[in-house]
C-alpha cells in the first residue's frame, strides 16, 4: 500500500477532492503554487494539445481546477471523464498530496518569491471574495471554518509593502496551510526532491519570459507532442502575456464563476522584479535570512533568476 497522502486545504480548496479520481495514461497534472504561472502553463498545454489558438471551450473548463470548492467534485469528475483529448488538470496541491502515477506527467513552475508576493497582493485585491465565499458555502458548507480560521479571517495591512512582508514571514498554522512563502517553498520542494524522475518536469517563470518559443518547443518534446513547423508562430503568439490578457474573458481561471472584479486584471503585469522599487540593503538581508530558513542553497539557486544566490539578483 502506498504512503498516505498529505492533506492540504483552505477556505477555497481541499486536496481530498482527489480521492477516487481515476487517472489515465498520458494525463498531465499542472501542480503549481499560486501566482507562479499556472494559467500560463495551462494555456501552453492547451495550445500544444489542440494546436490551434482558438480553443473549443474556456480554458478553465478544458483544464478544471480539481481542488476548488466552488464546484461539486462530482461535476468536475464527470467533466474530466467526458474529455476525449489528452487531459491537463490544474491543482494547487503539492506533489505529496497527489496520487503519483508513472503514466502521468507532473509539471510545476518556480517564480521569484518576491514577484509572487506582489502578484498575490493584486490577485487578492481583484477577487470578489464575498461571491467566492458564497459559492464555497453552497458546495462545501461552512462547518469547517472555525477549524480553518479559529481567529476569523485575518486582517490585512493597509500598506502594500507591509502586506508583502506579511506574505514573506507568514508561519503556517498547520500542516494543511499552504499560505505565504513557506507554503510556496514547500510546494516546489515536493517536486524539486523528485526532479530526477522522468515524469516530473520543473520550469522557471523567468525562462519562459526570456524565450517563450524555445521553452514551448522543449516542452512539446518532453510531452511527446509533434507540432507542424508552420503552426509554431501562431501558437507562441497566443501564449504571450499580451495575447492572453486580451482574451481574459475566456482564459482567466474560474471566469465562468465570476471570481474577478476585472478578469483582465488577473493578467495584471506578468513582470519580474517589481519588488526592486522598494527593496534596500536591509530588505535584501531580511529576505535572504528568511529564504535560507526554508530551503537549501541549490534549490534557491534554481528558483532565483540568476541561478546563484537570492542577493545576486537584486
Amino acid at each position: 500500500m502506498g504512503e498516505a497522502l498529505r492533506r492540504y486545504r483552505s477556505l477555497i480548496m481541499d486536496s481530498r477532492r482527489w480521492d477516487g479520481f481515476e487517472l489515465r495514461d498520458g494525463d498531465i497534472i499542472i501542480t503549481t503554487p499560486a501566482k507562479c504561472g499556472t494559467t500560463w502553463m495551462q494555456m501552453q498545454c492547451a495550445l500544444l494539445i489542440f494546436q490551434d489558438p482558438h480553443l473549443p471551450r474556456p480554458l478553465t473548463r478544458l483544464s478544471p481546477w480539481l481542488d476548488v470548492q466552488t464546484e461539486t467534485v462530482e461535476s468536475v469528475f464527470a467533466e474530466l471523464a467526458a474529455q476525449h483529448h489528452r487531459r491537463f488538470i490544474k491543482t494547487h496541491t503539492p506533489l505529496d498530496g497527489l496520487p503519483f502515477d508513472s503514466r502521468v506527467t507532473y509539471i510545476t513552475v518556480g517564480r521569484d518569491p518576491r514577484d509572487v508576493a506582489i502578484s498575490w497582493d493584486n490577485h487578492f485585491q481583484n477577487t470578489r471574495l464575498d461571491h467566492v465565499v458564497t459559492l464555497r458555502g453552497e458546495v462545501a458548507g461552512f462547518d469547517d471554518l472555525a477549524e480553518l480560521m479559529p481567529d476569523g479571517i485575518p486582517a490585512r495591512a493597509d500598506d502594500p509593502i507591509e502586506r508583502f512582508w506579511e506574505w514573506i514571514d507568514h508561519e503556517p498554522g498547520s500542516d494543511e496551510d499552504q499560505a505565504g512563502l513557506a507554503g510556496m517553498m514547500h510546494h516546489l520542494d515536493t517536486l524539486w526532491s523528485r526532479r530526477d524522475e522522468s515524469n516530473v518536469l520543473l520550469y522557471r517563470y523567468c525562462d519562459m519570459q526570456a524565450d517563450l518559443e524555445g521553452h514551448m518547443r522543449g516542452f512539446a518534446k518532453r510531452l511527446g507532442i509533434d507540432v507542424p513547423e508552420d503552426r509554431w508562430p501562431a501558437l507562441v503568439d497566443a501564449a504571450s502575456f499580451d495575447r492572453m490578457r486580451d482574451r481574459a474573458d475566456e482564459l482567466a481561471p474560474q471566469v465562468i464563476e465570476q471570481f474577478w472584479n476585472d478578469p483582465g486584471r488577473f493578467f495584471n503585469r506578468g513582470a519580474s522584479g517589481q519588488w526592486r522599487e522598494f527593496f534596500n540593503e536591509r530588505d535584501v538581508a531580511r529576505y535572504e535570512a528568511r529564504v535560507h530558513q526554508l530551503a537549501s542553497t541549490d534549490f534557491l539557486g534554481w528558483l532565483h533568476a540568476d541561478g546563484q544566490s537570492a542577493s545576486a539578483s537584486v
